[in-house]
């Protein structure tokens, strides 16, 4: 697979999971995002370094590594050749989990069929494994919002981020225009997923609830994702903002 149209396929299961980001109409449909998050967990083969090994072959590389000990998480920050999205790989530590609940994602994972875990396209294919039932999804959000939203939606991009700079309008407008088409943001810098560095301006601004089915056919309206916009508190043309996204103290050196 081509980097574009792996690009264009998470663009695309993206947008079809959250429609109302799909029908925004406040910058041109051609920008491209500044970065891209995609959400995993380090179990099966969905591991963030069986993951990277394909997108090396779509030309990302490396740019750096983060850890959140506090969220569980392991983040890697991924460049294209180009000039496009980078790539935020955030990998859940299922290690970090209590017995039940870690057991509970494992026994899902289990369940994938063995071709939905083969191939380049890993992350735009959508949840592999059977849809939990809605109690343990109620038991794996209170043990980490993230477990529950990979055991409903799978490896899977969470949200674009968007440089306001590049889209020609402050932060401060931008704001004032989702919120005014219903998408107000959360408050400060979290986005469900990573800290965000202090060198930045960020809002995240969840999508409307959608009605979620599951495995036992009980209906639930659930936030699944959404959008950034970020800015740098001084614009200059020196780095890229997903080069100084993560906070720096997160930064880690990998043997």
């Amino acid at each position: 697979m081509q980097r574009q149209e792996f690009v264009q396929q998470l663009w695309l299961d993206y947008v079809h999971t959250h429609p109302d980001i799909g029908a925004l109409r406040l910058w041109p449909l051609s920008t491209a995002a500044e970065y891209l998050t995609l959400v995993t967990l380090n179990y099966g083969p969905f591991t963030a370094a069986a993951l990277t090994g394909n997108l090396a072959h779509m030309g990302y590389r490396p740019m750096g590594h983060y850890a959140m000990a506090d969220k569980g998480l392991l983040v890697q920050l991924l460049a294209p050749s180009d000039g496009s999205s980078w790539l935020v790989l955030a990998e859940l530590q299922i290690g970090t989990l209590s017995k039940a609940p870690r057991e509970a994602i494992e026994g899902l994972v289990q369940q994938s069929h063995p071709q939905d875990c083969k191939g380049h396209n890993l992350l735009c294919r959508g949840r592999p494994w059977p849809m939990p039932s809605w109690a343990l999804y109620q038991q794996l959000q209170q043990a980490h919002p993230l477990a529950a939203w990979i055991a409903v939606m799978g490896p899977r991009l969470h949200h674009a981020g968007f440089d306001c700079g590049q889209l020609g309008e402050p932060l401060t407008v931008l704001d004032q225009r989702l919120t005014e088409v219903g998408m107000p943001s959360l408050q400060g810098q979290q986005n469900g997923v990573f800290t965000v560095s202090s060198l930045l301006d960020h809002r995240f601004y969840p999508t409307t609830p959608q009605k979620t089915v599951f495995a036992e056919g009980d209906e639930h309206r659930l936030c699944l994702g959404g959008l950034a916009l970020v800015q740098k508190h001084v614009e200059d043309n020196h780095e890229r903002i997903a080069d100084v996204l993560l906070p720096h103290h997160t930064r880690c050196e990998m043997a």
